[in-house]
């Protein structure tokens, strides 16, 4: 794509490098923000820039947070016994929005895909268990498996369901009312809010 201005292309492959974002695309944002007014400009960049300074990681799940522990693990409403295992942050957003889940969360950050280089220590795993040793928030009675219906998915699936069952905990994994290959975050609310409320026990699956 030839462009005009040296600027302007530095700021289109800044823009494209976002995850689906084409040359096209990022053209189009460019534009649009080099004709905004200075401070609308300004409050967009500080908006991306606190997601390093400001954002954290919650200490007890992992899911993104603006304060030490996230609103779902500082409630006192929520269900303490049950933990329900996710990919990623994306998934715990897909997960509250169905409105059929009171449990706690734990955000692994992946899962086992030794072509793409990530490996078992990559994951958050060892801070699952040892929350589930130390009773830390509370004791722990369930966990529910809720990764991708993939191939990573099920080996992941496999490897905690192993971890987890000398600690007397009842694993669980939602019904496959989820396509196989698909990303919880992508399902609709009905469909994954049904395939929560009939988890079955994960030996069944």
């Amino acid at each position: 794509m030839n462009l005009p201005s040296a600027i302007l292309e530095q700021a289109v492959d800044q823009l494209s490098s976002l995850p689906g974002v084409g040359k096209r695309s990022a053209l189009r944002y460019a534009l649009h923000l080099m004709g905004c007014k200075e401070n609308e400009v300004a409050d967009f960049c500080s908006a991306l820039m606190r997601l390093k300074t400001d954002l954290h990681h919650c200490k007890i799940c992992n899911c993104v947070s603006d304060t030490e522990l996230c609103p779902v693990c500082s409630s006192p409403k929520r269900q303490q016994n049950i933990i329900c295992v996710v990919e990623n942050v994306q998934e715990v957003m897909a997960i509250e929005n169905t409105q059929q889940y009171r449990g706690l969360y734990h955000v692994l950050g992946g899962v086992i895909s030794p072509i793409d280089g990530v490996g078992i220590r990559d994951l958050n795993i060892e801070s699952l268990l040892r929350r589930i040793q130390e009773s830390y928030p509370a004791p722990v009675d369930e966990v529910i498996l809720a990764l991708p219906t993939t191939m990573e998915g099920d080996t992941t699936n496999f490897y905690l369901n192993k971890q987890l069952q000398p600690l007397g905990v009842k694993v669980t994994t939602i019904a496959r009312g989820i396509a196989v290959g698909d990303n919880l975050e992508y399902a609709d609310e009905i469909t994954l809010g049904r395939a929560l409320q009939h988890r079955i026990p994960f030996e069944l699956n």
